[in-house]
Formats: structure tokens, sequence, C-alpha cells
């Protein structure tokens, strides 16, 4: 394959010798990087901020969310079902408390940025400014997110929350009340970014026509998201609503999750919000963060085609042992989306996500495929507790329904991890916000050096 470079076309031989060149640095990068492990057990070093326990090492406070796992009984903890709170009020109390209303995820914005659910006055006043900046100037869609166009849209994203730092009369001014109004704008716009990214990338790299069809003020965020993606722009309610819910699942999960530390950590420094947020963003594009969904769905698919019966419990968990055992799928031994970090009986995002998952098969004629998941999840927490010989129970998680859903919505892959940016943009606001009010300090742990020092020998004498 030949490459252009200052207009003159690479000679296969040039090809050749680059890769060479390549090869040979690589090698000695390797060869000059390895740290012997017995010195992070030496030196009690917490890799990745986490103790011997896999617990995450105290690094900050917050009043945003709170993640629970366990119970205090007689001054032990005990394991116990899943609970998170947004501003302490459970997650499971907002999604029932909403009914049969779409509007959930607008509260929910509102709740984790200031502090408090809003009244109907508030919500009122809230609903009509947050539609007002659902828009980008067609010069932006045209000059920025149409040109350059991406397959992996989180790349997108990126360079448009970044371009729109130009587009900011005032961008560079970190005090509250322009901070707040930056991150109102882009949790407003991230949902046309990526769907625009998403139908510039059809158009221009797979030949597809390019339609690009507006937002409207008087729908909520998930029913738009819906409008713009779909050329027919139609959507049941029901579609809507599992959409919100699953946009409220995912709004805020802690400050110690790798996006949201991200925030924190470039925050601290004084950048501006877009750069904050594109940080944010290249954390949750990374496949051990952002990316578990779609791993269960090709995992799921894998299964699908090696398994005749899907309701064959004995079929079903020979091939999950398979699977454990690297003998298939992708040979990793893992089966994605079960097990968690905190949560140890049950994921309450995964309790919920899975009740209107259910509901959505039922409407889309998929209910088949929703009771291989739920035989998949009764059997594969189980397996993996014998095969790793586990104390802990292994619960499945989020991920675990979300592909699903989003698959069920008719949603691409392409944007599974995005959606997740755009419900994550309400989270990473407000821990931006919470980081600006209330710390002075950057954040800047310690690395102990553990190499040899050296002295300097002339290039001759190398």
């Amino acid at each position: 394959m030949l490459a252009e470079n200052n207009n003159e076309m690479i000679s296969l031989e040039e090809m050749g010798d680059l890769r060479f060149n390549m090869a040979t640095l690589e090698q000695e990068l390797m060869k000059n990087h390895g740290i012997d492990p017995n010195l992070y057990i030496e030196y009690d070093v917490k890799r990745g901020l986490r103790d011997s326990s896999g617990k995450g090492v105290l690094t900050g406070l917050t009043e945003i969310s709170d993640v629970s796992a366990y119970e205090l009984v007689h001054g032990r903890n005990i394991p116990a079902d899943g609970k998170l709170y947004y501003q302490g009020i459970n997650v499971m109390d907002i999604i029932d408390g909403l009914g049969d209303r779409r509007y959930g995820f607008e509260e929910t914005i509102y709740l984790l940025i200031f502090g408090k659910l809003p009244s109907q006055k508030e919500l009122d006043v809230f609903f009509p400014v947050m539609a007002q900046m659902e828009e980008l100037s067609q010069r932006f869609v045209r000059d920025v997110v149409m040109k350059a166009s991406n397959q992996n849209i989180m790349n997108a994203m990126q360079r448009c929350v970044l371009t729109l730092y130009s587009y900011d009369k005032n961008p560079d001014d970190i005090t509250p009340g322009n901070v707040l109004r930056q991150t109102m704008e882009l949790i407003a716009k991230l949902p046309l970014i990526a769907i625009f990214s998403y139908h510039s990338y059809r158009h221009f790299r797979k030949g597809e026509t390019l339609f690009i069809r507006n937002p409207e003020r008087h729908l909520s965020l998930a029913e738009n998201f819906l409008l713009m993606l779909r050329p027919s722009g139609k959507y049941t309610p029901l579609e809507a609503k599992v959409l919100d819910v699953a946009l409220i699942l995912h709004a805020e999960h802690g400050g110690g999750n790798n996006s949201t530390f991200t925030t924190h950590v470039v925050t601290s420094a004084g950048t501006d919000t877009y750069s904050s947020i594109a940080a944010s963003l290249g954390s949750l594009k990374g496949p051990r963060h952002g990316g578990a969904n779609l791993k269960v769905q090709h995992m799921f698919a894998d299964i699908m085609e090696h398994i005749s019966d899907w309701t064959s419990e004995a079929e079903v968990g020979a091939y999950l042992q398979k699977i454990l055992d690297k003998e298939a799928f992708d040979h990793t031994g893992l089966i994605y989306g079960m097990g968690h970090a905190v949560y140890t009986l049950s994921d309450p995002r995964e309790v919920i996500l899975k009740r209107y998952a259910q509901k959505l098969a039922e409407e889309k004629g998929m209910t088949e495929e929703f009771a291989l998941y739920d035989l998949v999840e009764r059997l594969a927490g189980q397996l993996i507790m014998k095969q790793r010989n586990m104390q802990k129970n292994v619960c499945a998680n989020v991920d675990f329904y979300s592909g699903f859903v989003y698959s069920m919505l008719g949603i691409p892959e392409e944007l599974f991890t995005p959606i997740f940016a755009i419900a994550r943009m309400p989270g990473w606001s407000a821990h931006r916000l919470e980081e600006l009010i209330n710390a002075s300090k950057i954040i800047r742990p310690a690395y102990k050096y553990v190499g040899v020092h050296e002295g300097y020998v002339n290039i001759e004498d190398r």
C-alpha cells in the first residue's frame, strides 16, 4: 500500500524499511521498560489506586452519588443487594417515582448538578433552557462534524467537543457560573454531535444516504435521540421510555470510576471545560471502561451461533464452561457482563434495566432472546464462582442487558459507547463543578523511581 508524504509517493522499498525500523524501535521499547512485578509488593504500591482486596483507595469526598454493596451488621460488612444513590436519593425510587412520564433524564440532570429534585416550576424553567441549547449551527455541522468522518464516534465526539472551544466567547473562564453554562450546553449538544457524526460516517465511509434531522424542542432527550437517529423519525412510547431509563441508570456512578476520576484530575489542573470533557471521553472510550456492553453482544452472538437449544440449561451451561476454559468465543476465559468491582449480590442498574428489557422484548417479539439472557445470567455466576473457587457472589452488571436493549431499539453498535457518554455527561459535569468549588490543590499522586542512576556516555562510546 502506498502513502503520500509531502506530495511524493513512498516506495514499497521505503515502506519496508520503515516497518523494519519501527519493529526495531518497538523491541528496544519493550526491552527497557519492564518493571519487576515484585517491586509493587515490596513498596506496597496501590496499583490502579486499589488496595490488596481490590477496594479503591480513598482519594476524595463527594455528595453527588453513593454506591453501596454491603450492610454493616454487628461491626461487620455483610454483602447485600446493591444500591445506587444520586444526591442521596435511591435511583430505584427515582425510576419508580417517574411513573409513565418520559422526562426522567432531564430531572436527573437537574438533580445531579443542583443537588435536589426539581419542582414542577423549576423543571418548567430548566427544560426550555436545555431545549434551546440542544442545537448546532449549520456552520459547525458542515465544517466540523462532516469533516474527517470517523468510524469510532467517540473520537469524533472528542474532536467536536474540543472544537466547540473555538465557538465559545469565554472558553477559559472556570468560574462556577460560566462552567455551569458550558456544561449545560455540552449535555444538550452531545446527542446531536454523536448522531450527526454517525450519519456522517455512514455517508462518507459507507456510501449510504445522508440525512440530518434537527431535534424538536418539546421532546425529551431520549425521544429526540430516536427521532434524529431513525430515517423514519418514528418511535413507540415504550422505546423512548426504555432509552430514558437507560440514560438515567448510566448518568453517574461515584467519583472513583475511571472517566469521572479523570474529570477530577484534569479539572484540578485548572483547564477549560472542553479539554476536561474531551479527556473524560477518551477515558470512557477505553474497552476496559465503556465498551463492555459491546463485548456482551458479541459473546451472545457467538453463544446463539453455537447452541441449538437456547432453553437447555445443560447445553448452555456446557458452552459457558467452554468460554471459561478459554476454549470458546474470544479465548480470554471471561463471561462478559458478569461481576462488578463493588456490587456483590446485585447491581441495581442491572435489576432495573432487566425489567425494562423484558417489556421491550415482549413488544419486539424477542422473548426467546430475553429468556436466553436470563438463563445465561442465572448459570454464569455459579460457574464463575466454582471455576475460580470464589466465596464472593458474582452478579450481572448493567452492561449485561444494556447492549441487548440498544440492539432492540435499533441503535447501531457504533453508538453504544457514545450513548454511555451522553448519559454520563451530567455526572462528569457535577463532579467538575464539585472539584472547582471545593478543591484547591492539583491532584498529584506519587510514583516511586525504581530504576538505576547511570552516568552519561558520549555517543561514540555507546
